[in-house]
């Protein structure tokens, strides 16, 4: 049976623990597994990538595979072939296909037709292998995820969406602090908190109190341009800075999905500094997405 991962909902518990320790081995040793030796997938970007088009590509071909970049206007999606179409064509010809877009239809239709895993690789809704990444980066640094607390700050985006799914499924209690005007879709909220311990707040020093993690991303994010001052204003309460660090633990850390824009969301002292666990983070999508890779295909 094919299997997708669109959300991360497609995991239970204990594949997402499994897919976690598989990270970690395939970080010890880069070059220990050629589980797609002969394969290809295709990586479709209809919005640019710094992060997740190296670490997918690199991924790729350190199992042994073959990646196939699409860039936006490269395929006949640009000229109104449908999704559908497409991802029948696609089935016929690669083993995998990852997509980045905009809107999360876009995946899920494709996934309905594809006789091949779908991955997510982002969407305006959701972006599970950015959370797999924060969890593997979580274990390393406390020895595991269940008991942790995540203090999200900052706009309920796609990122918070992803982390309130896959960190309730790891055991993780995230408390997510947005502006009343920015808090995460109701119906995404509602499923987390069926999973696990997930709460909302509109006071980012009540959620980092006593916090393993602070965690944040861009205050306007790729096609929210419009509107961006009024957002900017709604969040300059929520940044990742030291002060807010000096109310969670003594051993918490400092993550951020990149890019960052200092003197924004976060400080330059809580990027740069000792607390700071962001390019550790960054460097784990490689490793996170092999292991995922490994469990699709």
């Amino acid at each position: 049976m094919t299997r997708h991962f669109l959300t991360g909902e497609e995991l239970d518990n204990a594949e997402l623990d499994a897919l976690l320790a598989r990270a970690d081995e395939l970080k010890r040793d880069r070059g220990s597994s050629s589980a797609l030796a002969g394969r290809s997938v295709a990586l479709v970007f209809e919005r640019p990538s710094t992060r997740t088009r190296i670490s997918f590509e690199v991924g790729v071909s350190e199992l042994g595979g073959h990646p196939v970049v699409l860039r936006e206007g490269e395929m006949q999606l640009s000229r109104g072939e449908s999704l559908r179409d497409t991802a029948l064509v696609l089935s016929r010809f690669v083993h995998a296909v990852g997509v980045r877009t905009g809107p999360h239809a876009t995946v899920e239709e494709l996934a309905e037709h594809a006789s091949v895993p779908v991955i997510n690789m982002l969407t305006a809704e959701h972006h599970p292998c950015q959370a797999l990444a924060d969890l593997q980066t979580l274990r390393e640094r406390f020895g595991q995820t269940s008991g942790l607390k995540l203090a999200y700050v900052g706009d309920g985006n796609n990122v918070a969406h992803s982390l309130m799914l896959l960190g309730a499924k790891a055991g993780v209690e995230v408390v997510v602090a947005t502006p009343p005007e920015l808090r995460p879709d109701e119906a995404v909220v509602e499923r987390a908190q069926a999973l696990g311990s997930v709460s909302l707040t509109d006071d980012a020093r009540e959620a980092a109190a006593g916090a393993h993690a602070l965690y944040t991303d861009v205050w306007v994010s790729m096609g929210d341009e419009e509107g961006a001052a009024r957002q900017r204003e709604l969040l300059e309460p929520y940044r990742l800075d030291e002060s807010l660090l000096s109310v969670a633990r003594p051993d918490a850390i400092a993550l951020h999905c990149l890019p960052a824009h200092v003197g924004e969301e976060i400080s330059e002292g809580a990027l740069y500094g000792r607390r700071s666990a962001v390019f550790d983070q960054a460097e784990n999508r490689l490793h996170a997405q092999k292991a995922l890779l490994e469990l699709l295909i």
